[in-house]
């Protein structure tokens, strides 16, 4: 047992770090035979061949997450960290057979690569990004809070400005959401916009807030990184 648990949990040993690449590299065949199973007119030996490859990284998944659990010190903690509802979520709708597809989210086992290769400078990013948010944390919940009345009052204006020469697209304050998402965020998709005079003019006025909320987390973030870099110093 202990011989398993070194070579599970600890990556500085050659046994441990043969298991740890040979998972990353499942992990990488399953995306990418998940990606090439969405590509159009793929013959039916193509699909039985990606789905024999989608079998055996379940198979070996499923090992390795009964086997992390086995060895965990606190198998609660294990099971419900991060890392193992990923894991989690990445194999049971296989055995459910819910319908629902959540293989992408293997994407993010591929996290443990950093602990795996032992990137310390990029652990020291990670804590000093930590660290910055700790420094800026009440300023970004007041604007996440701040940011979701905006959006309210942005979807109720253009709805009593819409609505009555667009009720099909402007036919409530909860359609106008969509709208008033890709307005603040100057995405802007095209497929509900403004007609009337007023409404443009009211777009305008959003269009200007939306720079404002795009470029505000960025000035709060790169400010809280500048005070972690110095606390480091």
């Amino acid at each position: 047992m202990q011989k398993l648990k070194q070579i599970i949990e600890q990556s500085d040993t050659r046994s441990g770090k043969v298991f740890d690449y040979v998972i990353q590299a499942m992990i990488i065949l399953s995306l990418v035979s998940f990606s090439i199973e969405t590509l159009p007119d793929l013959s039916a030996d193509s699909r039985k061949t990606l789905k024999a490859i989608e079998i055996i990284c379940i198979a070996v998944f499923t090992v390795e997450y009964i086997a992390r659990i086995i060895v965990a010190t606190n198998k609660p903690t294990f099971i419900f960290s991060f890392f193992g509802i990923i894991d989690a979520l990445a194999i049971l709708p296989f055995y459910l057979a819910s319908g629902l597809d959540l293989r992408s989210i293997r994407s993010f086992r591929l996290l443990r690569l950093i602990r795996i290769m032992k990137l310390a400078r990029y652990n020291a990013a990670a804590k000093r990004f930590h660290r910055a948010f700790i420094i800026a944390k009440e300023e970004i919940v007041l604007f996440l809070f701040a940011s979701l009345i905006v959006l309210y009052l942005a979807a109720a204006g253009i709805y009593h400005f819409e609505n009555p020469a667009q009720p099909e697209k402007f036919s409530s304050i909860f359609h106008s959401l969509w709208w008033a998402v890709t307005t603040l965020t100057t995405v802007g998709y095209g497929d509900m916009y403004p007609v009337t005079a007023g409404g443009r003019l009211f777009t305008f006025f959003v269009l200007v807030i939306g720079l404002g909320i795009v470029a505000i987390p960025a000035g709060l973030v790169a400010s809280a990184l500048s005070k972690a870099r110095e606390m480091e110093d």
